[in-house]
């Protein structure tokens, strides 16, 4: 029951987080350095699947960490986590791509471990907090 509370409130966390980051990053960030790369529309259904697996892989190798050594682990590997992930996006982009700035892998890698980070860490403390 403790994963499946794990989960649940790094959902919240990280969702309320990423939402106020691309509701800010969209017009300000990525629309201005990406143009025409960026979609004209919103696609729900691959951001569904990427939140979703996203999260596990959150509970799996950060949260579930912390929950034994504590919310440091958690936050550590949140981190770890996070750039890692955003840099193997953005850096992919980057390589592929003939035009990706340098300032949006930056931000992305950086937004990532912060996000995941928190995401993780706070998860990690609540469940310790009020689970048995």
């Amino acid at each position: 029951m403790r994963m499946v509370w794990a989960f649940i409130s790094a959902a919240v966390v990280f969702g309320g987080l990423d939402m106020l980051w691309l509701r800010w990053a969209g017009p300000n960030l990525y629309r201005p350095a990406l143009g025409d790369l960026l979609a004209p529309a919103f696609r729900g259904g691959p951001a569904i699947v990427f939140y979703v697996a996203y999260l596990c892989g959150m509970v799996w190798f950060a949260i579930r960490p912390g929950l034994a050594a504590g919310p440091g682990a958690a936050a550590l590997n949140g981190a770890i986590l996070g750039a890692l992930c955003y840099a193997t996006y953005d850096l992919t982009n980057q390589a592929t791509m003939v035009r990706w700035p340098l300032q949006v892998t930056l931000i992305d890698i950086a937004w990532g471990a912060f996000a995941t980070m928190i995401a993780s860490t706070a998860p990690t403390w609540l469940v310790l907090r009020f689970t048995d």
